[in-house]
């Protein structure tokens, strides 16, 4: 059995600041970045994926979105009321919420695919620090692998591939290069 893989690694695609490749030790495959591409200086809004080591910290599951992945990695079942918090005003800033349904700044259950599968990236988390950037997330892509608001997305099979093969302390190294 192979050795799991601990470092994942991010750079940019030459094609575009917003397109990349996610690295899984000998294999590469295509993902889509912030629509501002690889930033040094993340701040919430800006659209910008941070260049950064991004420790996975877990994996949310839509439970009626069919069998969980294999994964080393800390799993939890998502439910409805699971949000992220990205109201600067807000002390539970870049952190998990539950809110009732429609009052949510980012809702994870969504009525697309986006979030059917999620691996929450430690962005801006210990500590937290206002401003710097909330929810970095890598999940599934809308059609074409567009743009996303900083998060890092690459097609199901991806995951299919790579989440059974990484080791309980994996991390994404996102690169400007």
């Amino acid at each position: 059995m192979a050795r799991p893989l601990v470092t994942l690694k991010l750079v940019r695609s030459v094609r575009g600041r917003s397109l990349g490749f996610l690295v899984a030790g000998q294999a590469c495959f295509p993902c889509a970045l912030g629509r501002s591409g690889v930033v040094a200086l993340k701040r919430e809004g800006d659209g910008g994926t941070p260049r950064a080591i991004l420790p996975l910290r877990r994996v949310f599951l839509r439970p009626d979105k069919g069998a969980a992945p294999r994964t080393l990695q800390p799993r939890r079942w998502m439910t409805r009321a699971d949000a992220w918090c990205d109201d600067l005003k807000d002390r539970r800033y870049n952190r998990l919420i539950a809110r009732p349904e429609g009052e949510a700044e980012e809702r994870l259950w969504r009525q697309d695919h986006l979030y059917d599968i999620v691996v929450e990236l430690g962005w801006n988390d210990r500590p937290v620090r206002r401003g710097r950037g909330s929810a970095i997330f890598w999940h599934l892509p809308r059609p074409g692998l567009t743009p996303t608001a900083g998060c890092v997305v690459t097609p199901r099979s991806v995951f299919a591939r790579v989440l059974p093969r990484l080791g309980r302390h994996a991390r994404i190294v996102v690169t400007g290069a």
